[in-house]
């Protein structure tokens, strides 16, 4: 059997936070929407299109203690539909008894960008395209019937085009549903694309450049030609724990084995953790103060007239965890499971509650660690144990899961899960730049990138980053026979060195270590990054992507610790030229030896579609490992239980 403890009273704070990283509550929501009410910073067409804790400075949470008062503030981009002006405030809702506006600036929108798009403006898209007459013409020379057509707003990127200056644009893609079972992904109208002035509600330019025929074959798994019995040839697998889950949870507190975290949920970073420490000897040692995946892009390679400008910031220019889903048991997670609510506001500033939305539970993963010795016939297998908090979200045709897992060996890992529905075009052939997914039907190359942010504490806040490699060593007196190699260590002393790219062919990993804290072999302490090492952006350099994501052009970057630098490809990214994020962090070349550290992690997947991804994609997998180098004396999981078997008992 399974079960599920549903922890609805565990996430529901009340307006008084007892801890600074307490979870956003309602009553703070709807604080910080009177506030803002208040201080006219509100008409009638307003629309709250980001709500999410502002958090307390590093200082003021590493000294909080039980019983001390707590500061508590929310922060917000608003955007008014009728103008299209938008405004980022901070809203202090301490009191519990309304808040009140301590900051608040207008978004220079030619300078900046524009804010995030709001659900209401994709729901009007519809409407806007059937009262264009160049749409309407597009579509009638191609024997289209509008009424079925599906329109798909993306975020337009800036390309400098005149005629956008200043303008809240998105570019709109259709696609063809013949009846309310029909999956229109499987019929592109491709060659043609509207662009829309959602302030206006008008199109303004039809781009119309090739007519390519729609392909016609269904595409719901669950119909033909696709539809199969199901199988029937797999028998129950149950995960049961009959003493309960090995965790506790104290608000948004956990603690398991000698990992403890506290974690906070953001409709534009999704699923955030806090002060991971790990205990040993009787003390928590620091790790991590904050870890997070602030941004992603997805770039596209179809450089075709309609789409060569399809590159999506799912957070900056989506807010994507808005779309979290209601996990279920069973199907997203299985075992013991405990599940948190998270609270947010919807685009009218009240708020919202995900049931479900966060998933924590423990795995088996295997063996942990094991050796059977010739010499004294011990026997000995430990299994491996990990703990799981994750989350899920469906944007557009794209479902990513976000999963934290922690070892028992003092390994961190995040792993990001890609499935759903590619994005598809027609097919042009074999020299284009996509696959053939059924007939007609083409899937474009793309990239998934990711870029995790790491506030490490190792041990302290006082730490240094190194560069590892595995090198070679030449043929020498001291290596007569070739068979050398060692490990290289360069430090990286400022923001401009630590500009990095992995390379797996050296076995590249990237070493923070704090050197006011050795082992027992008088060793600095540290955790080291280990990358996957896939591509990095494949754009030109030139190119408008490779600008406003630089992030995702490097592996890796590391920062000097400022509060105010928290999104990696600045804080407006929808419609944003570029030069924001973390080429202006690095720009001052600060000192990192001996600093309070950030490493910016870029990784992800480079998609190039195959049939079997059609028609609904299985799970494909990226992330990256923090693993213990020195910071431990020893295997700090030789206390890991034996099985539960008299096979597992060991002599």
């Amino acid at each position: 059997m399974t079960h599920a403890t549903t922890a609805t009273d565990r996430t529901d704070t009340s307006p008084s936070a007892t801890h600074p990283l307490s979870l956003l509550a309602a009553e703070e929501i709807d604080a910080a929407r009177l506030a803002a009410q208040q201080a006219g910073l509100t008409t009638d067409t307003t629309r709250f299109v980001y709500v999410g804790l502002e958090e307390a400075p590093k200082h003021e949470v590493l000294a909080h203690r039980d019983g001390d008062a707590v500061r508590r503030r929310v922060n917000m981009i608003l955007i008014d539909r009728a103008t299209g002006f938008a405004t980022v405030a901070v809203a202090d809702v301490t009191s519990g008894e309304g808040g009140e506006i301590v900051e608040s600036r207008t978004v220079d929108a030619a300078g900046e960008g524009q804010a995030p798009i709001l659900d209401e403006e994709f729901d009007d898209i519809e409407a806007m395209l059937l009262r264009s007459e160049e749409w309407l013409s597009a579509l009638g020379k191609r024997g289209i019937d509008p009424e079925k057509v599906r329109a798909v707003p993306l975020s337009a990127g800036n390309f400098g085009h005149e005629d956008e200056t200043g303008r809240r644009v998105c570019r709109v893609l259709a696609f063809l549903q013949l009846d309310e079972a029909d999956l229109p992904w499987a019929h592109p109208i491709d060659g043609v694309c509207a662009y829309v002035d959602l302030t206006a509600g008008e199109v303004f330019e039809v781009v119309d450049s090739a007519e390519l025929a729609v392909p016609m074959e269904r595409g719901e798994w669950d119909a033909g030609p696709h539809a199969s019995p199901m199988r029937t040839d797999l028998k129950a697998l149950e995960i049961i724990q009959p003493d309960g889950p090995s965790f506790t949870v104290d608000g948004n507190l956990i603690s398991w084995a000698d990992w403890s975290f506290r974690f906070t949920f953001d409709v534009r970073e999704g699923l955030v953790l806090h002060q991971l420490g790990f205990r040993d000897g009787g003390e928590v040692r620091p790790v991590v103060y904050r870890a997070s995946i602030p941004e992603m892009v997805v770039p596209y390679g179809d450089p075709s007239p309609a789409r060569y400008w399809i590159n999506y910031f799912d957070q900056g220019e989506y807010m994507f965890g808005r779309y979290t889903n209601s996990l279920e048991l069973g199907c997203d997670c299985l075992g013991e499971i405990t599940y948190f609510d998270a609270t947010i506001s919807d685009e009218k500033g009240r708020p919202r509650v995900v049931k479900n939305a966060i998933c924590l539970h423990e795995e088996d993963y295997g063996v942990l660690w094991k050796h059977t010795d010739l010499f004294n016939g011990m026997t000995e297998t430990r299994r491996s144990r990990r703990l799981v908090i994750s989350f899920f979200l469906t944007i557009g045709n794209y479902d990513y899961g976000f999963y934290w897992y922690l070892y028992l060996d003092g390994t961190i890992e995040l792993q990001a899960k890609a499935t759903g529905i590619v994005f598809t075009s027609a097919y042009t052939g074999p020299d284009g730049f996509a696959t053939q997914m059924a007939p007609g039907l083409g899937a474009p190359f793309h990239q998934h990138l990711f870029c995790a942010r790491l506030d490490l504490a190792v041990d302290g806040h006082r730490n240094a980053v190194d560069e590892l490699d595995a090198v070679a060593v030449p043929v020498s007196d001291t290596n007569p026979h070739g068979n050398a190699f060692r490990q290289a260590r360069t430090r990286l002393t400022s923001e401009l060195d630590a500009r990095r790219t992995a390379d797996n062919l050296r076995s590249r990993t990237w070493l923070v270590s704090n050197p006011d804290k050795q082992n027992r072999l008088g060793e600095d302490v540290a955790y080291a990054l280990h990358p996957e090492g896939q591509p990095t952006l494949l754009a030109d350099p030139s190119s408008v992507i490779a600008k406003r994501g630089a992030f995702a052009t490097r592996h890796l970057w590391a920062t000097q610790y400022d509060p105010a630098q928290k999104w990696p490809a600045g804080e407006i990214v929808n419609q944003s030229p570029g030069g924001d994020g973390l080429e202006s962090f690095v720009a001052g070349d600060r000192p990192l030896d001996g600093e309070d550290v950030v490493l910016w992690h870029t990784f992800g997947l480079t998609h190039f579609p195959r049939p079997e991804d059609w028609p609904v994609m299985p799970v494909d997998y990226t992330g990256f490992k923090l693993k213990p180098v020195g910071f431990f004396d020893r295997n700090p999981a030789l206390d890991a239980p034996r099985g539960t078997t008299s096979h597992c008992h060991g002599s």
